[in-house]
């Protein structure tokens, strides 16, 4: 049994399977815009336990959780996850486990009740290299602190690639793609 320790964050890009959309029509803004609809059709694969999207983030809720190999008590456990509040990717449902991919692509099954639909992320990058929190969604906008990577934040809200958050007292807006917890131009309040 090996214990997650979310301490420094590392980048890792989430790629979504789409499959390849082949349009015959005349180019332009109709064109693009039947692509964009087709490919979120695509993507818009849903859970058969729970109806939500899959793949989804969530936040582990319990301060402790084993990770098993598969659905049930009698799969061993491969990691015990010790930080509340991290981010987590449900990737797959069965009854009342859900099969998680954390930050560094390291998972297994969690009972649902461990995990929440609170969004959290974990700043990634170089340590040597904080994130500025900055006090609008703007690059030019005042900074109010600086995250280190590695730090997991609460998630408010994303819009135009960037995410409101709070970590430690501070608030402020950090660009989305420094990151991981929310997926790439994803949009919510």
């Amino acid at each position: 049994m090996r214990q997650k320790k979310f301490i420094a964050g590392a980048g890792l890009a989430v790629l979504l399977a789409v499959p390849a959309v082949l349009w015959f029509g005349p180019p332009g803004a109709q064109a693009r815009e039947r692509v964009a609809t087709l490919q979120a059709e695509a993507a818009a694969e849903r859970g058969p336990v729970t109806g939500l999207p899959l793949p989804r983030y969530v936040s582990l809720k319990a301060g402790r959780a084993n990770a098993r190999r598969g659905p049930g008590t009698d799969f061993p456990i491969d990691w015990v996850y010790t930080k509340r509040g991290v981010p987590l990717e449900i990737i797959a449902e069965s009854n009342h486990w859900r099969r998680i991919r954390d930050h560094d692509g390291d998972g297994g099954w969690i009972w649902h009740t461990m995990l929440d639909g609170a969004r959290s992320v974990i700043v990634t990058g170089d340590k040597e290299e904080p994130r500025a929190l900055h006090d609008k969604p703007d690059a030019a906008a005042d900074v109010v602190a600086y995250l280190e990577p590695g730090i997991v934040a609460a998630v408010r809200g994303c819009k135009a690639g960037w995410c409101r958050l709070e970590a430690r007292g501070h608030s402020g807006w950090a660009q989305q793609s420094v990151l991981w917890g929310v997926y790439p131009g994803e949009e919510f309040e």
